[in-house]
């Protein structure tokens, strides 16, 4: 089979195309053939900065077909189109090939009507804003319709891939939604994902135009810079909010120490590869019943535009989240 490796770090010339042996499913485990692998800021930056111990495949996300099931996981799963996440965390095999074996609850059920590239774009982004979404004190656990009903959201970054699924997410479970864009092109993409209200940072003052929508302030802030926006959260905060940050960057940022104790601001950092397995869980049964729904979705119609590579060309594809292009990379395989 035909798989993308890598057995050091560094740029992208350091994936080469290659042969590899199908591999077979260990025990607990379901093999995937699969169609779409997907792209997100953290594979560039694990294959940039980490050497493997052994030749690692990237990319974490993807969607597929399983072929074949290891001991203890039931034969009727095979034939069972799935959505693939944490692929490569803690293992070698990655989705950039085609076939991945993966623990059989990192493979799970796509609802009928979705397609690969949806199923392939959930995974990171949508398990990360579900997560931001859900940490609040007295919050719900798990996202459902009603969930977040009274709630005002304010989504930093909405063109973003994370934006974009804690957009639709939070609309779904009945928060009012508002989010921040630097240009009209964005502004239009996080419309098209539902939200009820887009501010241009670099064209209006953004803390007068969200406490304008939102008087009483934010309930939860999804925060993708929170040191480039930590005055801005302070302000528009409601008293008791959390501002929920999985940072695009790795340095270092100030809380405003007053502020922040005078409205009881929670300041809640997340990283999806350590959020509690009770919390990954309840992520993951959310964001298939949202896409079961219909109100998690993909495509430009949804504010996600789509850039497709073939597998060879998945250092290009790398690059381009690297470079930060608008919308979801995808990387077909073939067949």
């Amino acid at each position: 089979m035909k798989a993308i490796v890598y057995t050091t770090n560094g740029g992208p010339d350091v994936l080469s195309l290659t042969e590899r042996e199908v591999p077979e499913p260990g025990p607990g485990e379901v093999r995937v053939k699969v169609e779409v692998s997907a792209v997100n800021p953290t594979d560039w930056k694990s294959r940039q900065n980490t050497a493997p111990p052994r030749p690692q495949v990237p990319n974490q996300d993807g969607a597929g077909v399983i072929d074949a099931v290891g001991a203890g996981v039931p034969a009727e799963r095979v034939g069972e189109r799935v959505w693939l996440l944490l692929s490569a965390y803690q293992r070698p095999d990655g989705t950039a090939q085609q076939y991945t074996t993966v623990p059989a609850d990192r493979a799970v059920p796509l609802p009928d009507g979705a397609s690969f590239d949806l199923g392939a774009s959930l995974g990171v982004p949508a398990l990360t804003a579900h997560r931001a979404l859900t940490v609040a004190d007295g919050g719900p656990d798990r996202l459902a319709p009603g969930a977040l009903d009274g709630v005002t959201v304010l989504v930093a970054g909405g063109a973003g891939a994370v934006g974009n699924a804690a957009i639709q997410l939070a609309r779904w479970a009945g928060a009012t939604v508002i989010t921040t864009v630097s240009s009209a092109e964005k502004g239009a993409l996080a419309t098209a994902a539902g939200a009820h209200h887009v501010v241009n940072y670099r064209e209006q003052d953004a803390a007068s135009e969200i406490r304008r929508i939102a008087p009483d302030g934010v309930h939860i802030v999804v925060e993708v810079a929170p040191g480039a926006n930590a005055e801005l959260n302070t302000a528009v905060a409601a008293n008791g909010a959390v501002i929920a940050f999985y940072a695009d960057d790795l340095g270092t940022f100030g809380v405003p120490i007053r502020p922040s104790m005078t409205a009881n601001l929670r300041w809640q950092g997340l990283l999806l590869y350590t959020v509690p397995p009770a919390a990954l869980a309840a992520g993951v049964a959310a964001v298939s019943a949202a896409v079961a729904e219909g109100a998690l979705r993909g495509g430009p119609e949804a504010g996600l535009p789509y850039h497709r590579y073939p597998l060879e060309r998945t250092g290009e594809a790398h690059e381009a989240v690297r470079n930060g292009v608008i919308g979801k990379v995808l990387i077909d395989i073939p067949s």
